[in-house]
């Protein structure tokens, strides 16, 4: 990624239509269509960040940032993040009409038409899918952080164990001692530490954030049928399936003295997962043949290794069958472009029918259950033999609607292909020339670089960093498996730069490692050109700086530019106009002038103008409820108005879904010529969409 401080020369031959296959028809006057415009004739404030908390009034600058948690992995058996909530962008919320709240279900059989309802029932104004959403991203802030923690444990425990291997090495005739601390040495290399979701599920539960902590048959608000979870934790945060590891869930004997429950039976089964892990089991999409619980080795290889009893979980199917109440399903699938190598999905509800005993494959006495699904739900995208999802496409060249195979012209790592379906003829972007950096003018100067630091290596191994210090004591990424993800959205993040003696792929210096994910740039319907990812990309992945040309915002005339993106790092780290300040806020920033330390909210002093040149950031489209973020980043100085202005993913992104980020802007601030308000009508299709762009 390209620094903020170093200078790219516009192309001399203007690189303009990005090579399209065929030339354009005379020159089509573009839809109008308000990308990233902070500018907008007056320069409104924007919207204060949502995170945890209830949504605040609308309110925010022409073109804001987003902000939102996501962040990092690991592939165990149940052991991920995802959707950790990330600040959303300054994004203002507009409360979310309240819809009927989901009755709980007796003992007669509930109606499942459709998805789950997407009411609010808690009074925040939130509708049940962004709850859901803002869930998932705190679990996998906080995941994040256990791994950063995990791996700072690990790294010290490695640092010991060479530090004695040393000592040994200079002790006389201690070879039976040697031996004996070479077997603790590598017993404490082995001893396994505490996982990483499993504390994060605790922090969730210990601070109350689970979505639903009580148990309930039947939908859950805001989880449709469809939805797809990337670990067993993710499904424990939100209250779907309340056990890790456990294949059937139930309410217990606490529940039988409620009044709603008072002619069931308990216990009472809840939810089951499909896994895979009973060699019995039998999967025919929408007819079950289902193992009960116990006598499983739970070391993979599907045996059974002792008989099942009728107690707990089994006892609760069985106990269902005679209540008459349904139970959720989800399926678990091997997935390679999984992190966690397997998808969940959550596939409707299904209602015991039979239930038998019987002697199992290896000869022990298994329970089984007949589920079958109810009818009037949508389809399953799921079952024992396929698993379908949407499937990126292989090659470029057998891509509907091409119409470019590359628009930066070979200046990204990988290519960027264009598809237009909605025009005739089609026609490929046009008007702007493609640069991957951002250009400054000669008349912008910018500060001297900084002292960087000395670490060998990547930085993460040197717990005396000085670019960590910068960050408040820890590094602000971690990277698994060569991934590396922002644990959580900041002020400002300090990388490493041009300064530092760290290597190239230090784990701080993320987002300069240039677009890592096969992209599509692709003519929607209504909201002119947008961009959809074609991988799967995990929260805190970096997708992209926003390049185009650096200038003061004074020098822009009085017309509409809608690819203007302000810096305002400074204004989000002061908190100012009712915004959340986020976390690192009060960062040790020497070079802050004193004029900005007053209490009046100034205006960015400097914005990216994309209009004419840029990457393809400009074409990404707005949402009220978007998947990436904004955030600001420093590398070889310490003018946060100057800081970079990149982009990161917000949640877990599947193949073909559009990339989008909230522009922020207030409602009713943006003013025409004639003085009065301009209003433009939103198309992001959210369930929290305020309707209104601006």
């Amino acid at each position: 990624m390209a620094k903020v401080d170093s200078v790219a020369p516009v192309p001399s031959p203007t690189f303009m239509d990005a090579t399209p296959l065929n030339p354009p028809p005379p020159l089509v006057v573009e839809e109008l269509v308000l990308r990233r415009s902070a500018r907008c004739l007056n320069r409104p404030t924007r919207p204060s960040y949502a995170d945890q908390e209830p949504p605040k009034k609308p309110g925010g600058r022409g073109r804001g940032r987003g902000k939102r948690k996501r962040d990092e992995e690991k592939p165990e058996l149940a052991a991920e993040q995802q959707g950790a909530k990330s600040p959303v962008r300054k994004y203002s919320k507009v409360e979310a009409g309240e819809r009927k709240p989901m009755p709980v279900i007796a003992a007669v059989p509930v109606s499942c038409a459709g998805v789950a309802a997407e009411d609010d029932a808690t009074g925040t104004g939130k509708s049940a899918k962004l709850r859901v959403k803002e869930t998932l991203r705190a679990f996998n802030s906080q995941y994040l952080h256990f791994v950063q923690e995990e791996q700072k444990r690990a790294q010290a425990a490695l640092q010991e164990i060479e530090a004695k291997g040393g000592l040994k090495r200079q002790t006389k005739g201690g070879k039976k001692k040697s031996s004996k601390q070479d077997a603790e040495a590598e017993e404490k290399e082995k001893r396994p530490s505490k996982r990483p979701d499993l504390k994060a599920i605790t922090k969730m539960q210990e601070t109350n954030a689970v979505l639903y902590p009580e148990k309930s048959i039947g939908h859950l608000p805001g989880i449709d049928v469809g939805d797809q979870f990337y670990s067993r934790a993710e499904m424990v945060v939100l209250g779907i399936h309340s056990h890790w590891l456990n294949g059937i869930d139930y309410m217990g004997m606490k529940y039988q003295g409620k009044k709603e429950y008072e002619k069931l039976t308990f216990p009472l089964a809840t939810c089951i997962v499909m896994s895979g892990i009973y060699e019995d089991d039998l999967d025919k999409a929408d007819e079950i043949i289902y193992t009960g619980q116990g006598g499983n080795d739970l070391l993979g290889n599907h045996r059974q290794i002792g008989s099942q009893q009728l107690k707990r979980g089994n006892l609760a199917l069985k106990n269902s069958r005679d209540n008459g109440n349904p139970v959720r399903v989800i399926r678990g699938h091997l997935s390679k472009n999984s992190y966690t190598g397997k998808i969940y999905t959550y596939d409707g509800l299904y209602k015991v029918v039979d239930d038998w005993v019987q002697n199992g494959v290896q000869g022990h006495v298994v329970f089984k259950f007949k589920l079958k699904r109810l009818e009037g739900q949508p389809s399953l995208t799921t079952s024992e033999v396929r698993f379908t999802r949407a499937e990126a496409p292989t090659t470029i060249s057998e891509l509907p609607g091409l119409v470019c195979d590359d628009i930066s012209g070979g200046q990204e790592n990988i290519p960027i292909p264009a598809t237009n379906l909605v025009d005739d003829p089609p026609v490929p972007p046009s008007r702007f020339t493609y640069l991957k950096s951002l250009q400054i003018p000669k008349d912008i100067k910018i500060p001297s670089s900084i002292i960087g630091c000395d670490c060998e290596g990547d930085c993460a191994s040197n717990k005396n960093c000085s670019c960590a210090q910068r960050n408040g004591s820890d590094l602000p990424y971690v990277s698994y498996k060569n991934i590396g993800r922002l644990v959580e959205p900041k002020a400002v993040v300090f990388e490493c730069g041009a300064n530092c003696s760290c290597n190239h792929d230090c784990v701080n210096r993320t987002s300069q490692q240039g677009l890592q994910y096969r992209l599509e740039v692709f003519k929607t319907a209504s909201k002119g050109w947008g961009v959809r990812t074609w991988d799967t990309i995990l929260p805190g992945a970096p997708i992209c700086e926003y390049t185009g040309v650096l200038r003061r915002t004074e020098d822009l005339d009085g017309s509409q530019n809608n690819y203007c993106f302000d810096i305002d790092c400074l204004q989000t780290m002061k908190g100012l106009d009712g915004r959340e300040k986020r976390a690192g806020s009060e960062m040790h920033l020497p070079n802050l002038h004193p004029e900005n330390d007053s209490d009046a909210p100034p205006a960015p002093e400097y914005c990216i103008d994309a209009s004419s040149i840029g990457n393809f950031a400009r074409f990404i489209n707005h949402s009220c409820q978007p998947n990436l973020f904004v955030q600001c980043v420093l590398s070889s100085h310490n003018d946060v108005k100057l800081a970079k202005v990149t982009l990161f993913a917000a949640d877990t992104i599947l193949p073909l879904q559009e990339l989008s980020y909230d522009y922020g802007y207030r409602l009713d601030s943006v003013i025409g010529p004639d003085g009065k308000i301009v209003k433009l009508p939103c198309h992001c299709g959210a369930p929290d969409c305020r309707k209104r762009l601006y």
